[in-house]
């Protein structure tokens, strides 16, 4: 696996980052289609266009705990 994935995860996961964020990071950078339609959030949304864009400055905003 990439190195940037997986430093990136770890961030996330140590820092309490919303799941649906983090899953939806995950999809985006891998480029997997997003969930279907109801399972669709706005953490999650948010997580995938930053991981198509390979963007890890945003994930901040994301922190539940």
């Amino acid at each position: 696996m990439n190195q940037f994935y997986y430093d990136a995860v770890t961030k996330m996961e140590q820092m309490g980052v919303d799941d649906d964020y983090i899953q939806g990071w995950q999809c985006g950078f891998l480029q997997n289609p997003k969930r279907e339609v109801q399972r669709l959030t706005e953490a999650y949304e948010a997580g995938y266009s930053d991981g198509e864009e390979k963007n890890t400055d945003n994930f901040e905003r994301w922190i539940t705990a």
